[in-house]
């Protein structure tokens, strides 16, 4: 993923308050909850990162926004995209459906930020892997 140099979404006052000064969220903190909102779905397997993603991965290091990439329309909008693969077996359009019912949801309640986009990418499908009993 593309370094984000600068970018961030200001966060409107709420109506009936005081504005006390700009509130800006990065767009780091959008894809970490974002990311957080797709593991959170049922039939998600995965979320495709790169190779830092998986190296960082294998150190220990939980990467909570792998596979997300957020942007800004130009009417300053959010967008998220999430690359992601699904369990076999599950409704893809169900479970892509629930990943932007589930990330738009999540942004909200802790950004008060509305998106405008949320595109699903699904990349795979995973089986699962059948246990063999050796017999002794």
């Amino acid at each position: 993923m593309a370094e984000k140099v600068g970018q961030s979404f200001v966060q409107p006052t709420p109506s009936g308050k005081e504005e006390l000064g700009k509130i800006e969220v990065a767009a780091e903190v959008i894809e970490i909850v974002a990311g957080i909102a797709v593991n959170e779905v049922e039939g998600i397997a995965a979320t495709r990162g790169n190779i830092a993603t998986g190296v960082v991965e294998r150190f220990g290091k939980k990467v909570h926004n792998k596979g997300i990439k957020s942007g800004v329309t130009e009417h300053g909008q959010i967008t998220i995209d999430v690359f992601c693969s699904v369990k076999y077996g599950y409704s893809i359009p169900k479970v892509a459906k629930d990943v932007q019912t589930q990330i738009r949801q999540a942004i909200l309640n802790m950004t008060a930020l509305e998106t405008a986009e949320v595109n699903v990418h699904i990349t795979g499908i995973h089986f699962e892997k059948e246990e063999t009993v050796v017999p002794e």
